[in-house]
């Protein structure tokens, strides 16, 4: 496989530089007007050209709109499949009867999973930004569940309101019963899922690699132009960042699926390079796909899940609360807000009487809440900028075309 896709690189920058002689085109010119144009794409922002962008973004809506109504107007066979589908599942909700038992229970649990698989092709797609969701809502939610499991000495939390809320159970644990196995089976479901989504969000660059690839097209995204312009120079690699390209790209090529494996198993930047790399070199998709699966929502998620059960265990949470307080000058008025911010975290879990009552707000908890907002604003500004940037490149492109024409 290695051999094959050096000599098809070997074979397509032979074409490229015949191309460029037969028109007369110097190759270094051709180099320097994409830099130039990725440069003037990147200057299209929110808050450097808001109107140009904001038109860009509206127009990039209606051709991708325009787009989706072409391709599903050709598959009118699917759509109309779908639609009655659709029918059939709501007539099924709505229509009273003994059914609806198993259609709440079907409901439930299709909305959680569609909601952390959801947050896990966000964190890994982002549109070109990347929401970390494992920061925002999975680490979160494993960490409450930890403190919960400690201070109730039980994972049996009431149904409702978990997951919505955690409190504890009317019977009390015995002390000492809690294992860090059974806050990991706790929280196994929603990790997975989340894990899961992560695998999918991995998709996008391996089929546009390899599509690329068979078409024999010139690629039409950067990370792959990129990818392309790394294994031509690679043997000039100096720098730490180019070479640990080339290590990911290198261990996937020769290595394969333990490869793939590998580099998804552990917290990894440069996964998106894999996926290129697997659609360049026309990697199977169940060898990529079946290993980033296994790596990314089996052994990544519960080493994981491992590391914030750890650092949130109750005598890990103690000590750091009292390290905090040892900090000379500051620490003990940095060691208060935390205090109370657990201590009011074991009144909610005790005190359900309480739990539509208003309760005062922490500063760490208000502080945690306008981050998670900040964040998604970020997001949805990315993709703003994402998609008036993909707009500007079709009249780049457009412009280009109509030059080789004249």
């Amino acid at each position: 496989m290695a051999e094959n896709g050096k000599n098809c690189d070997q074979r397509r920058v032979a074409m490229n530089k015949e191309q460029y002689n037969g028109s007369f085109t110097d190759p270094s010119s051709v180099n320097e007007k994409k830099r130039r144009d990725r440069e003037e794409r990147q200057n299209i922002v929110l808050w450097r050209q808001p109107l140009i962008t904001l038109q860009y973004f509206s127009l990039e809506t209606l051709v991708i709109l325009k787009e989706w109504t072409s391709k599903l107007w050709h598959r009118q066979s699917v759509v109309v499949s779908f639609l009655l589908l659709l029918a059939v599942l709501i007539a099924t909700y709505y229509v009273e009867g003994a059914h609806q038992q198993y259609v709440q229970r079907i409901e439930k649990q299709f909305l959680l999973y569609a909601y952390w698989i959801g947050l896990g092709i966000l964190s890994s797609v982002g549109l070109g930004t990347g929401l970390h969701t494992f920061l925002l809502y999975l680490g979160p939610h494993i960490a409450s569940v930890t403190l919960a499991a400690y201070e109730c000495n039980s994972v049996n939390f009431p149904e409702p309101p978990y997951p919505d809320q955690i409190i504890c159970p009317d019977e009390e644990g015995t002390e000492g019963a809690i294992s860090l196995w059974s806050i990991i089976s706790k929280v196994r479901i929603e990790a997975c899922m989340w894990g899961i989504g992560t695998a999918i969000g991995e998709l996008p660059p391996y089929f546009m690699a390899r599509a690329a690839r068979l078409s024999g097209a010139e690629p039409d995204d950067e990370e792959y132009q990129e990818f392309e312009e790394m294994l031509e120079h690679a043997q000039a690699a100096q720098d730490f960042a180019s070479r640990a390209k080339l290590a990911v790209q290198n261990l996937v090529q020769k290595v394969g699926f333990f490869g793939i494996l590998a580099c998804a198993s552990i917290p990894n930047p440069l996964f998106d390079l894999a996926g290129i790399t697997c659609g360049h070199f026309l990697v199977p998709f169940w060898t990529f796909f079946g290993a980033t699966l296994i790596g990314k929502a089996i052994i990544k998620m519960h080493i994981q899940k491992i590391f914030v059960i750890i650092t949130f265990s109750k005598h890990i949470v103690e000590q750091m609360v009292a390290f905090i307080g040892a900090v000379p000058g500051i620490g003990p008025s940095l060691q208060k807000p935390f205090q109370e911010y657990l201590e009011a975290q074991r009144q909610k879990l005790h005190h359900k009487s309480e739990m539509g009552t208003l309760q005062g707000e922490n500063w760490l908890s208000w502080l945690f809440e306008k981050l998670v907002v900040v964040m998604v604003c970020y997001f949805i500004l990315s993709i703003i900028n994402s998609m008036a940037q993909s707009y500007a490149k079709r009249i780049q492109q457009r412009l280009n075309s109509e030059e080789k024409t004249k």
